[in-house]
């Protein structure tokens, strides 16, 4: 198909294969927690790291199909995939900052679709895990552990910032919302640069709260633009100004998104690993691109009518180069969308099938066709 805006019956086209597929991958996956996919089947990184950063993205896609589907399969994948992570959340000094996308994922969505009380009871706790985490020099949030990673602070932690904010309404603890608050404002004065480009990592000093450094992380090196970070820069920024109404955000959210926007046209509506990489080799991100237009969608619901288009229009282009190009409907191969990176300089995990990958096209797709939870 060309590339296009869309209509009610290409979405529904997709929409069928994508149920026709997971009525099938979801058996054979199973339980188990996939990461990256190897000859068509997703390895199990939940029998080898359970304390892994990526591992409620498959239960996160499971409520996900639950909620569109009301399919009990779903439900019951995903309920063995939370229970099952129940021994990372136990190991708090293996965990990070991340436990935002693993419970909001894997339990705060169950409890959004069915109240289950141990489900709240799960979020709660990785909601204090994270609170715990929250350096009140420097008002920020610890990203990672270890000597090495004192006092740094990356941009995909505005993605776990939900997590205290639905735990601080639920549990009525304001203080969780104000700690999610302040690292907002931080991390965008850390990151966000004034041509809507983001660095990936910022480092304090621990002791002052001082701004010492930027680093390149897992783009391609200090100064230029990873994607994903900018992806997760769109979504995140929209999710603050959502949870804090202050327009600073909205901004600095439309300033990064016009930036994505303005590469990725660069490139077919597909993202490269780092925008600012060298012309060769190319090396693409496909996950940069499925977080981008779920962010785009979630940004275009603030804006005032006349300013949305361009951010829907492109999240739409972004959704069709995707579906068109890297796309997998084969029920006998695990992986949806083909095409992710971890990273600009690692061969093992450049260009190959990554769970959150389906998850947040999929998330996209129910965008578009306003079936989604509301997991963030």
């Amino acid at each position: 198909m060309d590339i296009k805006e869309s209509n009610e019956n290409d979405l529904q086209h997709i929409w069928a294969q994508v149920q026709q597929k997971l009525k099938i991958t979801s058996q054979r996956i199973g339980s188990t927690i996939p990461y990256i996919a190897i000859d068509h089947r997703y390895t199990d990184v939940g029998s080898t790291h359970i304390t892994w950063w990526t591992n409620g993205f498959w239960a996160g896609l499971l409520w996900q199909m639950y909620h569109a589907t009301q399919d009990q399969q779903y439900l019951e994948i995903a309920r063995a995939i939370e229970r099952k992570l129940d021994v990372a959340l136990a190991q708090e000094d293996r965990l990070d900052h991340d436990v935002g996308f693993m419970w909001l994922n894997a339990a705060v969505a169950d409890y959004k679709i069915t109240n289950d009380p141990e489900a709240k009871t799960r979020g709660l706790k990785a909601a204090q895990i994270l609170a715990g985490r929250y350096q009140s020099t420097g008002r920020y949030l610890l990203a990672w552990n270890g000597v090495d990673k004192k006092g740094q602070v990356i941009v995909d932690c505005f993605m776990n910032l939900p997590l205290l904010y639905w735990a601080s309404e639920t549990f009525n603890k304001p203080e969780f919302a104000e700690i999610a608050t302040n690292h907002a404002y931080t991390a965008t004065k850390a990151l966000v640069r004034a041509d809507g480009s983001v660095n990936h990592i910022a480092v304090f000093e621990p002791q002052t709260g001082e701004l010492l450094k930027t680093l390149g992380g897992q783009g391609y090196g200090e100064g230029s633009a990873w994607s994903r970070g900018q992806a997760w820069g769109i979504y995140g920024l929209a999710l603050a100004y959502r949870n804090t109404h202050d327009s600073y955000f909205l901004t600095q959210a439309k300033l990064v998104a016009n930036a994505f926007i303005a590469n990725v046209a660069l490139s077919g509506y597909v993202s490269h690993i780092d925008f600012r990489a060298p012309e060769e080799p190319v090396y693409w991100d496909t996950t940069a691109t499925a977080i981008a237009i779920c962010g785009l969608l979630e940004l275009s619901q603030y804006l005032p009518t006349d300013q949305q288009h361009l951010y829907r229009a492109s999240a739409l282009k972004m959704f069709w180069a995707l579906t068109e190009r890297f796309c997998n409907f084969n029920p006998e191969e695990d992986e949806l969308l083909t095409g992710g990176s971890a990273k600009y300089h690692r061969a093992s995990d450049r260009e190959v099938p990554i769970i959150y990958g389906d998850t947040f096209y999929i998330e996209a797709l129910l965008r578009l066709l306003a079936l989604n939870l509301t997991i963030y």
